[in-house]
């Protein structure tokens, strides 16, 4: 089979006011970036708020590990299988991040025959939305270092400057860096760092807020840093809120465009999942709902993870009660599981199958609590035998939920039929009692603990004693109420990445916190979770370059 870029070259594509009529969205509400995306205006999108919702369909997966499970590729192939089946249907998933495609994991259009289009642009510059972001806030970054140039009129403690600046690039280089080197001319010294673009605040807000105004209210209220009392001063406080939601406006409006089989998908916003809420665009996923009968949508890396968040944080927030939840599982990632190394994953060993059905197994048990009724999508490769197929079947079976074996990545829609008619019947039972796992009233630390107990089953959690102490801190100042975002590995229940299957009992350290006031939760980080990652030893960029007829190779 031809690779993912091949099929994508080859695609033929529809114009986007074919796509956008699928949806009733009408041409003169494209702003077009080209020929095959297009932006939808912030005028339409406030016209059908009143509209009533579709079903909402969540789809996640067992841990990550190096073996792959295809999260995004059955994310699209169930949105083309709804729609083979006659469902209005439309997908929303996060834009790409420049890190990861340039380091180790890659892009994240889907792959195969389930990708959305057009693949290159998606996972490259797309429609500038990222570099917008990562002007806003770097602009903020700017005004704080100039503020404190100019006499620092607010009282800001140099040493308890909270906000860093950002690149969507791994970098580990500038994690932790000196900056106002040189002389007075060049600003005050002091140590700072940079994140990741996807670890910013501001790229959390983007994917949170729900207008405009909502959006501005929400970069005012980002706690830079604080003054020797240690009273907050917040991005409002500097007059930075203006100018940064002037360089958003258009980065807020969600990106339209299409799938391989032509299914309208809304790309827009890109949290990371382990050191950020790992979800696309509040706007986007509303808006969706109001176009579509089916939305599909996507949360990163684990169900420990991103649909923890998707739940607490996302659905909390927007008000969103999903009707289902697709479980992606693969035979090669359960065999890691069990203890098997990646070279020997094209064997045939059902026990070891066997042994990485506990983490499946948690995973399922952790969705159902809140909730929302759950299928396993087994997503295939051509390497899995019919007696590893049958181990998962019938131990999904014996927890009362049932596994569908997905050829969506060779087949396409016809390879989800099956997966799109039992999502159907879930969605359509009425037996989805949605409930996020905490009540807002409960105390941070309280909140944090029951993430780490119920969803990572720990023995115990660690509080580094300065993070407990602003823990407390937060809560007497009115921030108690704020859910929790939860930094750790993704390869892990625990925040050890080498822990696989389904430990119990082990201590989540929790070495710092962090407050996003603008997005509205606080950031708990676990272990040794870094907020910028750095590249791998061989590099994806290294595999990238145009060809003689000046097409993109090596991107994947």
């Amino acid at each position: 089979m031809a690779s993912d870029i091949e099929i994508a070259r080859a695609a033929h594509l529809l114009p986007m006011r074919d796509i956008a009529a699928k949806l009733a969205i009408p041409e003169e509400a494209l702003e077009p970036f080209g020929k095959t995306k297009a932006k939808v205006s912030g005028e339409f999108i406030a016209n059908v708020q009143s509209r009533p919702k579709g079903r909402l369909i969540l789809v996640t997966a067992i841990n990550p590990t190096p073996a792959g499970e295809g999260k995004t590729t059955t994310t699209v192939g169930l949105g083309d299988g709804l729609s083979r089946i006659g469902k209005k249907t439309a997908i929303c998933l996060r834009e790409p991040s420049l890190g990861p495609c340039f380091g180790v994991k890659g892009g994240a259009a889907g792959g195969g025959k389930a990708q959305v289009m057009p693949m290159e642009d998606i996972n490259l510059h797309f429609t500038g939305d990222f570099h917008a972001i990562t002007s806003a806030h770097n602009l903020l970054a700017a005004l704080i270092d100039n503020h404190l140039h100019w006499g620092n009129a607010l009282g800001l403690d140099p040493q308890r400057i909270a906000f860093r600046r950002v690149m969507d690039m791994n970098d580990r280089a500038l994690r932790a860096i000196v900056t106002g080197l040189g002389g007075r001319a060049n600003g005050t010294t002091r140590e700072a760092g940079f994140d990741i673009t996807v670890a910013s605040e501001v790229m959390a807000i983007l994917c949170l807020a729900t207008d405009l105004d909502d959006l501005q209210r929400r970069l005012g209220d980002i706690v830079v840093g604080t003054r020797t009392d240690r009273s907050p001063v917040t991005a409002r406080d500097l007059g930075a809120d203006g100018a940064m939601t002037v360089l958003l406006r258009q980065a807020f409006q969600p990106n339209l465009v299409q799938t391989l089989e032509h299914t309208p998908a809304f790309v827009h916003g890109g949290p990371f999942a382990n050191i950020a809420h790992g979800c696309n665009s509040v706007v986007a996923t509303q808006t969706a709902l109001r176009l579509a009968d089916y939305v599909v949508t996507e949360a990163g890396f684990g169900a420990d993870l991103g649909a923890e968040k998707f739940f607490d944080i996302k659905c909390r927030k927007a008000g969103l009660e999903p009707a289902a939840v697709v479980l992606v599982a693969t035979v090669r990632a359960l065999k890691m599981n069990g203890g098997i190394a990646k070279a020997d994953l094209g064997h045939e060993n059902v026990a070891a199958v066997e042994a990485g059905l506990c983490n499946l197994g948690r995973h399922i048990e952790n969705l159902r609590q809140f909730g929302v009724p759950v299928v396993v999508a087994l997503n295939h490769f051509t390497s899995d035998t019919d007696a590893e197929i049958a181990a998962i079947t019938a131990y999904c079976r014996n927890l009362g939920v049932e596994a569908i074996l997905a050829t969506h990545w060779a087949e396409g829609s016809k390879g989800t039929e099956a997966l799109a008619n039992k999502v159907v019947e879930l969605a359509e039972g009425g037996s989805a009692r949605f409930v996020p796992l905490y009540p807002d009233e409960m105390p941070l630390t309280d909140k944090i603990e029951t993430v780490a107990r119920k969803i990572y089953r720990a023995g115990s959690i660690s509080f580094d004693a300065a993070a407990r102490r602003q823990l407390e801190r937060w809560q007497e100042s009115g921030y108690g109420h704020l859910p929790v975002c939860m930094a750790k590995t993704q390869y892990s229940f625990s925040a050890n990445p080498a822990l696989l299957g389904a430990p119990e009992g082990h201590t989540l350290p929790v070495r710092e916190v962090r407050l996003s006031a603008g997005a509205g939760f606080i950031v708990a980080i676990c272990g040794d979770i870094m907020t910028m990652p750095g590249l791998p030893r061989h590099p994806a960029a290294l595999d990238i370059h145009l060809n003689a007829d000046g097409q993109v190779e090596g991107l994947f």
